[in-house]
Formats: structure tokens, C-alpha cells, sequence
């Protein structure tokens, strides 16, 4: 089944219909490479989506556990590299919104070190991951 439907907008813009919810996402070009960056650019929803999905995968295993994670937070930094133009580093600070005795902690950053998103990455981008907890 298709997941999506990309249209080129022209000036280096695109929208991304995902066909199951209806939603749709821009993409600009980054200012760096001839865009005008007004919304995520193509590499910025790569670094966004690791985050999503790990602290997705985490809130799974909370709510197995009966435990909230709502309120938690991830910092995202994307550092590019060139020739080829490519990511070279994905930075995520997560502020976790929960208090956690060690071996809750340990679970779910284990958890979140499963993420299809994560395993999907070449290994040759650097994943540095940060957890902040309360």
C-alpha cells in the first residue's frame, strides 16, 4: 500500500500527503543549498524522525510499564558534511518528563536504542543521544 503522495511546488519546495490520516508536510530547500528554508528541509525530517520514533518506541514501553512519558521533550541538531552533501551527525537531547529509579531508565533508553529509524541509518552517521531525566 502507498504511504505517500510528493508534489513538487516549485522553488524548491514540496508537500508530502501521508494517504492513511490525510496530513500534510512541507519541505523547503535549506538556505545553505538555494532554499528558501521556511519549512523542514528533506535531511531535517531524517535527524526528526530518529527522534520521533525514539521516543515513540519509549512511550510503548512506558505505557506497558504504566508509566507517562507526555511532556518529555528532544532536542534536535543535524550537522551537515559535503562531498558528498550528506548528514554527518544527528545530536537528540532528551528531556525526560518522568522520575525513574535506574533500572527504569535503563529500559527505556534501551527501548529507544531499538528504533527501526535508528537501524534504518547509515552507519556512518555519528548518533549521539542524550538523556536528561527529572
Amino acid at each position: 500500500m502507498t504511504t505517500s503522495i510528493v508534489r513538487y511546488l516549485g522553488e524548491l519546495r514540496t508537500s508530502s500527503m501521508h494517504l492513511q490520516s490525510g496530513t500534510e508536510i512541507l519541505t523547503d530547500a535549506p538556505t545553505d543549498n538555494h532554499g528558501r528554508g521556511e519549512a523542514f528541509s528533506p535531511t531535517d525530517m531524517v535527524a526528526n524522525s530518529l527522534a520521533t520514533c525514539m521516543i515513540s518506541i519509549m512511550g510503548i514501553k512506558a505505557r506497558d510499564m504504566d508509566l507517562e512519558l507526555k511532556g518529555t521533550t528532544a532536542e534536535v541538531t543535524k550537522i551537515m558534511a559535503a562531498e558528498p552533501r550528506r548528514i554527518s551527525e544527528i545530536h537528540i537531547k532528551f528531556e525526560m518528563n518522568l522520575e525513574a529509579d535506574d533500572k527504569t531508565k535503563s529500559i527505556l533508553e534501551r527501548a529507544a536504542m531499538t528504533c527501526p529509524v535508528y537501524h534504518s541509518l547509515h552507519p556512518d552517521i555519528k548518533k549521539s543521544i542524550i538523556f536528561n531525566w527529572k
